[in-house]
């Protein structure tokens, strides 16, 4: 397998910034409005993606971007930026210990839209550990 290719290394990636971004994050809403601490962490993000496509010289014309794609992906930015909005919140009131897990429970959830929009193929793995992502959240909040 090849390493700098393969899904399965972003996607540890993902999880391990996304730990990442709970930690620093908690520590840097102290004290700030948590949705100004959304708007600092999105012009961050934008200036190190701007810098990684400059680097790369993955820079596109936008206009050679198919429609769908710019309606998802607005979509999709709509999503992120309310999911921020409120996680930043979250982290604000309550412990990251609680916080970061509740929030996965954004897997189980993009399983079942994946299942029923995408028509994605359910497996018993797939509906076991997505069972036992939700059954861990409801513990962590819980108790």
């Amino acid at each position: 397998m090849n390493l700098r290719d393969s899904w399965l290394l972003f996607a540890l990636g993902s999880a391990l910034f996304a730990a990442l971004t709970a930690l620093f994050g908690k520590l840097g809403v102290a004290g700030i409005n948590s949705n100004l601490a959304t708007f600092i962490r999105t012009v961050v993000i934008l200036v190190v993606t701007a810098g990684i496509l400059s680097l790369r010289g993955e820079w596109s014309r936008p206009d050679a971007l198919p429609w769908h794609s710019w309606v998802f992906l607005v979509l999709s930015g709509i999503a992120t930026g309310l999911s921020w909005l409120c996680y930043y919140r979250a982290l604000q009131l309550g412990p990251v210990s609680k916080v970061a897990p509740i929030d996965k429970l954004s897997v189980a959830l993009a399983i079942v839209l994946g299942l029923v929009f995408l028509g994605e193929k359910p497996s018993l793995p797939l509906l076991i550990g997505g069972v036992l992502i939700v059954t861990g959240a409801m513990v962590i909040a819980l108790f």
